[in-house]
C-alpha cells in the first residue's frame, strides 16, 4: 500500500520523500565512523585507586635484580610507555638500591606514543631494589601527565621468575617548582597524587610442604630521593590458613626494602607456617606499617615440579591493595635535555 502511495505522489513530492530517504540512510552510516586516533570508552579517572592497570604520571616497579656474571639466570627488563598521541615527556628514573635506600638515577625523553626497553644489568648491575619513574617537564619539575604504563619481567638464579605491572600513580595538582629550587616535595593525599597502599594482601599462599618456594619483597615508596629512602620500620601481619583460623606476626627492617619468605622458621607465628598451612592447603596474609608507613609489594612463587606436575604453578604479581594512607617524597629537580618534555 505505502508503495503505491508513493508511486501516486507528485513526482515533486516523491523526489522530496527520495531526498529524506538518502539523508536519513546517510545520518545513520555516519554515526558509525570511528574517529582515528580516540580511544574508544570513559577514560581511567584520575580519582581511581593506585594501580596497575591504568595509566599515571609516577610509576613503581616492585622489584629489580642483576647478576653480571650471569645475567641469563638473574636479570630483570623494563618497559615503560608514554600512551599520549600527541604530548611528549621527560620521565626521570629512579634506581633504588633497596639495602642501602641510596637512589641513583637518569633521565630519559619520550616522544608522543614512544616506548623504551632496558635491562638492570645494563644500568645498574649487581644491584638488588626498586624503580620509581617520574613524568617532568624539561626543567625537571614534576608534571601532570597520566599517560605513562610500563611492565618488568624479572628473573633468578632461584627459579623465581614473574612479570609485573607497574603500579601507577595518576597526579592532579603538582607543586610549584621555583627557578631557584633543587628540590621538591610531592604529597601523595588524594589532592595532589593519589594515596599510597598500607595494607597489602598477599593472596593464595601455597603449602611449604608441596615444594613451593614462596618470597614476598616489600617497598617503601615515599621518602628522600635526593639522599637516600629511608627504614620500612615495624610492620604487623596476620597469616589466615582457610579455615578461617589466624595467626599473628611482627616484622621490622631497617631497609627500604625487605625480602619475607614463608618457610618452618619464617613468618615467625606460633605454630610455624609449616603447621598453619599443611600438606594440600593454602593461606593468606595481611600485612600494613605499625607507624603508617607506605608500602608497596610483589610476590613470587616457585615449585620446581611445576612443568610436570599438574597443581604445581609457577609465577608472580603485584600485591593486593586493601587501604591507602597518606605519604610524601622529595624529588631532587634539574633541567633535563627534552624539548617536548
Amino acid at each position: 500500500m505505502r508503495n503505491r502511495q508513493l508511486r501516486n505522489l507528485p513526482d515533486r513530492t516523491a523526489s522530496k520523500c527520495i531526498t529524506y530517504l538518502i539523508l536519513l540512510i546517510a545520518c545513520s552510516l555516519l554515526s558509525t565512523v570511528v574517529v582515528q586516533g580516540a580511544d574508544p570508552g570513559t577514560p581511567y579517572l584520575p580519582d581511581d585507586l593506585v594501580s596497575d592497570h591504568k595509566p599515571g604520571s609516577i610509576l613503581f616497579f616492585n622489584v629489580y635484580t642483576s647478576d653480571a656474571t650471569d645475567s641469563k639466570e638473574q636479570n630483570a627488563k623494563f618497559a615503560i610507555t608514554n600512551t599520549s598521541p600527541t604530548v611528549g615527556v621527560a620521565v626521570h628514573i629512579f634506581f633504588v638500591d633497596g639495602m642501602s635506600g641510596s637512589p641513583a638515577d637518569f633521565i630519559f625523553c619520550l616522544t608522543p606514543s614512544q616506548t623504551i626497553s632496558f635491562e638492570s644489568v645494563e644500568l645498574d648491575p649487581n644491584t638488588e631494589g626498586y624503580i620509581i619513574v617520574i613524568a617532568t617537564n624539561a626543567d625537571g619539575a614534576p608534571i601532570v601527565h597520566n599517560h605513562l604504563i610500563g611492565d618488568v619481567y624479572v628473573k633468578f638464579s632461584s627459579g623465581h621468575r614473574a612479570g609485573l605491572g607497574a603500579l601507577a600513580v595518576a597526579a592532579r595538582n603538582v607543586p610549584t617548582v621555583l627557578a631557584t629550587d633543587s628540590a621538591v616535595e610531592i604529597d601523595f593525599n588524594g589532592v595532589s597524587y593519589d594515596k599510597l597502599p598500607l595494607t597489602l594482601a598477599v593472596d593464595n599462599i601455597p603449602s611449604r610442604i608441596n615444594n613451593n618456594d614462596t618470597m614476598v619483597f616489600i617497598n617503601r615508596p615515599g621518602g628522600d630521593l635526593t639522599n637516600g629512602v629511608g627504614e620500612i620500620g615495624h610492620l604487623f601481619g596476620l597469616l589466615f590458613n582457610d579455615t578461617e583460623n589466624a595467626y599473628s606476626f611482627g616484622l621490622y627492617s631497617s631497609r627500604c626494602q625487605t625480602r619475607l619468605t614463608f618457610n618452618s622458621n619464617s613468618p615467625r607465628t606460633v605454630p610455624r607456617f609449616t603447621s598453619v598451612v599443611p600438606d594440600g592447603r593454602s593461606g593468606w596474609v595481611r600485612l600494613y606499617s605499625v607507624s603508617n608507613t607506605a608500602i608497596i609489594g610483589a610476590f613470587f612463587n616457585y615449585n620446581s615440579g611445576s612443568t610436570s606436575v599438574p597443581n604445581a604453578f609457577s609465577g608472580g604479581r603485584n600485591l593486593h591493595i586493601l587501604t591507602t594512607t597518606t605519604a610524601r617524597m622529595t624529588v631532587p629537580v634539574y633541567p633535563t635535555r627534552c624539548a617536548n618534555g
